[in-house]
């Protein structure tokens, strides 16, 4: 190898190294707070942004800013009680294992940490979720993920999701819940970001469907536990059953008895 192309391929990889480094979360957490201000308007809804700590600023700042698509979903209604939804939205992993076993949608979710859990949608796209922001009406998400799928590359991206909820009455006199979620996504790889235009339709038109499939889910787990919550009270105690704290937590929610014998028919098999 000659000179020139020693030379040649070293300024490359100082090149390559100098835009891994600039693109990191950790440069990122080191910008000041100041430098990362985060408009506060998403779809036309104020989020209090102004409460993100100032690391999670600058991540945020930096999807919101790059992102390869914007996307917003609703607003919609769940046929689901505002207590029973909270819960569910803090505890991912419980809300996913009652969505599989009742056979809505095969959800995966795992507790990683205080506020930080990983989920597999069954489609191809898996990654972690951090908490960012929480209050009554509000929550934040930061997500680093992958998707596999025959239409697209195997592609890995990051993710910021507002989501902005708040309970309503149905003309029945029951509660719901009416949401809106926005979400910016953005590519990793610097190639693809730069087919933005080409890729748009596709990523797109694949994260709607995923906000739309999440929406549907919790849609249909709202109406399983309002028309069968007995069903969905076998479901979470069927072996291997959920925590004693979640089946108590069900019971109350379901109005059964924290004594009262668990009866009904589970309608998935068994390899």
């Amino acid at each position: 190898m000659n000179v020139k192309v020693r030379l040649v391929k070293s300024v490359q990889s100082s090149l390559v190294a100098a835009i891994l480094a600039l693109a990191s979360p950790g440069c990122l957490a080191q910008a000041g707070a100041d430098t990362c201000t985060i408009s506060s308007e998403h779809a036309g809804i104020v989020f209090p942004v102004q409460h993100v700590a100032g690391d999670w600023a600058c991540r945020l700042k930096f999807v919101i800013d790059h992102y390869t698509t914007a996307n917003s979903v609703g607003p919609l209604k769940t046929a689901m009680d505002e207590a029973v939804y909270l819960h569910l939205l803090d505890h991912p992993p419980v809300a996913a294992a009652l969505i599989n076993r009742l056979d809505l949608a095969e959800y995966k979710a795992e507790t990683r940490g205080p506020g930080l859990w990983w989920g597999n949608d069954g489609e191809g796209t898996e990654g972690m979720v951090h908490l960012v922001y929480q209050d009554p009406n509000t929550r934040i998400y930061y997500l680093e993920g992958t998707h596999r799928s025959p239409l697209l590359p195997n592609l890995t991206g990051k993710a910021v999701v507002f989501l902005r909820m708040g309970a309503v009455q149905e003309p029945s006199g029951l509660g719901a819940m009416q949401r809106t979620i926005v979400a910016y996504t953005m590519l990793d790889n610097r190639f693809l970001s730069g087919l933005a235009s080409l890729l748009r339709p596709l990523v797109g038109a694949t994260v709607t469907r995923k906000l739309t499939k999440g929406v549907e889910a919790v849609n249909r787990l709202g109406l399983e536990i309002r028309q069968r919550p007995e069903h969905v009270l076998f479901e979470a105690t069927d072996p291997p059953p959920l925590d004693d704290e979640e089946v108590a937590f069900l019971k109350a929610a379901l109005g059964i008895g924290a004594h009262a014998p668990v009866t009904g028919r589970s309608e998935r098999t068994t390899p």
